[in-house]
């Protein structure tokens, strides 16, 4: 079989370094083109409503001219924290079990069964928090619904497991073996190698985890939207229906006309939406660089 020869071998090469570079700047072209038309659509919202009302207003109803997204804003924020103090220490420990506890032969069952998670669908998701969530809200709020904060927290805490889990369980296993074993021959026991040795050492990789599960579920529509009760009324309450960002972005933004000041207002809850992802890839950048240092 005839070898070829390094003039084409070079001219391959060529070929595929500028195809990658093309690709990278055509990438990068898009995601730009769509932060600068996003953001010019949402700052178009200034000219008719004051920057102060937007940020610091509650009370939202285009018909009246009344633009506050603060209980939007407010409720993206409050089930992504009910999310993460739910859901950051259960994946945590689920990591830990699959990494230092759990036999093989549990792993390689339970590791496919949590990657499985995250391939169901958001509907599926948001069923089975209507149907059994928010009974369960309700009673223990004592609301007259069940809708609320607290309902779209917990299923976003059940959404974000296959994220915490497998990338804190990669952290874990990454680590060397030194570790572990330094710590039980100066006379640690399981637990306080793994507490005191194997997490804070893993931290970064960790932190990176709970910063992608928190843009998970900050950027998460359907399921929310489904469960939160879509009212847009400053949450006084875990159990009282509220809004985030998405859900009141997917139920408006069919019903305005392009170019308006409400259809604007939109947009800019996207825009914030869009700094929000911008930041998490910026922690999640800083807390994997502190790794490769550490």
């Amino acid at each position: 079989m005839p070898q070829p020869t390094k003039s084409w071998v070079y001219y391959n090469d060529r070929l595929a370094r500028y195809l990658f570079i093309s690709s990278a700047v055509l990438v990068s072209l898009i995601i730009l083109c769509i932060i600068w038309f996003v953001g010019m659509q949402g700052l178009s919202t200034f000219r008719e409503v004051s920057f102060l009302e937007f940020f610091t207003s509650s009370k939202w109803s285009p018909d009246s001219g009344q633009y506050g997204a603060l209980t939007f804003i407010a409720g993206s924020i409050g089930t992504t924290l009910i999310a993460i103090l739910l859901g950051g220490p259960l994946g945590l420990a689920g990591a830990v079990f699959l990494a230092e506890i759990a036999p093989p032969w549990v792993r390689a069952i339970m590791r496919p069964a949590t990657d499985l998670f995250a391939g169901i669908p958001s509907v599926v998701y948001g069923y089975v928090g209507i149907t059994v969530i928010v009974g369960f809200t309700r009673k223990i709020t004592n609301s007259s619904t069940g809708y609320g904060m607290l309902a779209a927290g917990i299923v976003l805490a059940i959404m974000i497991l296959p994220t915490v889990i497998s990338l804190s369980e990669d952290a874990l296993r990454s680590l060397p073996g030194s570790y572990k074993e330094a710590s039980l021959a100066l006379g640690a026991t399981r637990w306080q190698t793994i507490w005191r040795i194997l997490v804070p050492a893993a931290s970064p990789g960790i932190l990176t985890a709970i910063i992608l599960a928190m843009a998970r579920a900050i950027g998460e529509t359907m399921a929310v939207q489904m469960v939160i009760g879509n009212s847009p009324r400053f949450p006084d309450s875990l159990g009282s229906p509220t809004s985030t960002l998405t859900s009141n972005i997917v139920m408006e933004m069919g019903n305005t006309p392009y170019g308006s000041t409400w259809n604007n207002g939109l947009f800019m809850m996207a825009f914030i939406l869009l700094v929000i992802a911008l930041i998490m890839i910026i922690l999640v950048r800083t807390a994997s660089r502190k790794g490769a240092v550490r």
